[in-house]
Formats: C-alpha cells, structure tokens, sequence
C-alpha cells in the first residue's frame, strides 16, 4: 500500500512539473524577459519569511499622495498590468508583497486624458531619502526609503525593476514619463523610483 501511494504521488508531482512549464511558455512569452525574471527569482532565489500582510494604501506625504491599492497580474502581452483610473495605485501581486523579500512594484498614471490628475504625475519631485509608506489590510504601516531614481527608454530591457538578490525587502515605483506617443498610446520614457524598507 505505502509503495502504491508513493508512486500515485510521484505521478501527481510529475505532472504538475509539466503542467507549469507548459503554462509558463504560454502565460509567459519570450518578448518579456523582464517579467519572467521576476517569477522566477522571487520565487525561487530567496529564502521565505513569514509573509507580510496583503497591502492596501499607499501614502507618500511629500507630495500629497494617499491611495488605494489595486491588485494587477499580468496584461495580455506579458507586461504588467496597470490600474484602471487615474486615482489608485497597483500592485503587482505575482510578486513579492511590500516588506517581504524581495523587489515589491507597484504602478501608477501620469498624465491622465483631458489633464485630469494622475496619482504619479508627481512622483518625480521625489527624492533620495525621501519616506514611502504602505498600510496593510490590518492597519500597520511599512516605511520605505527613497535611494534613487531612474528613467528608462519604453522599449529598454529594465529587469532589475522586479527583480533583486540581496536578500532584503524593497518597493520600486514605476509611472510613465517623456512624450505622448499619439500612434503608440504611449510615453516615451519609463520613471522608476527604487526604495529601501526602512531598518527598524
């Protein structure tokens, strides 16, 4: 009996194995190495902590930012998703939640249709030292710390956004910056700020 549920098992893990690679070659394609990076090395990389709480706030006082928190997967291209107004914030829930190992991103707009406000149209006044904070669903706050900020060009390889292997917790901001594309729908630039969680 014991050698019979052994090999059920076996089979069962098996192919669960081939189950994922075939779901990662279709959900992941080959023109967004960035976003796989971020699976695979937050996942498998580093050591897992008690995970923090789901997060649901962001606050940025230096420059008037208090939002909601959306949760975003992955768009229909293999990129990361983006909040559906101009309001909220959102984080990208396949990988690391803010506090827990790893490089937490979370998105926002710039530059909303018919000059409406956007939740980072501000976002570059930010600077090195600078606090972020996160409230989670049971009402405690995490503090990050600004170390820097960083443009990218749309279309430029920026994996280091998602993906960190230092061993410690970071949240990474990303917003849209540059010119309006008209044709592409598009900024022409990236603005990511890189952020520390703050040592207690």
């Amino acid at each position: 009996m014991k050698a019979e549920i052994s090999s059920k098992w076996f089979w069962v893990i098996v192919s669960g194995v081939f189950i994922t690679l075939f779901l990662t070659i279709i959900l992941f394609p080959d023109d967004a190495p960035s976003i796989r990076s971020v699976i695979y090395s937050n996942n498998l990389n580093y050591p897992k902590p008690i995970r923090s709480e789901l997060p649901v706030r962001l606050k940025i006082p230096k420059i008037n930012i208090d939002s909601a928190l959306e949760y975003v997967g992955l768009a229909f291209d293999g990129t990361m998703d983006i909040p559906k107004g101009p309001d909220d914030a959102a984080w990208f829930n396949i990988g690391p939640r803010p506090g827990d190992i790893g490089s937490a991103v979370v998105s926002g707009h710039y530059g909303w249709k018919n000059e409406i406000p956007a939740v980072f149209d501000n976002l570059h006044k930010l600077q090195e030292g600078d606090k972020i904070y996160i409230e989670d669903e049971k009402g405690a706050t995490i503090t990050f710390v600004v170390r820097e900020l960083r443009r990218y060009g749309a279309k430029e390889y920026a994996s280091d956004v998602f993906n960190s292997n230092d061993g410690l917790p970071h949240l990474n901001l990303i917003t849209c910056e540059g010119v309006w594309n008209k044709t592409e729908k598009s900024y022409s630039d990236r603005l990511v700020v890189f952020t520390d969680k703050e040592i207690e």
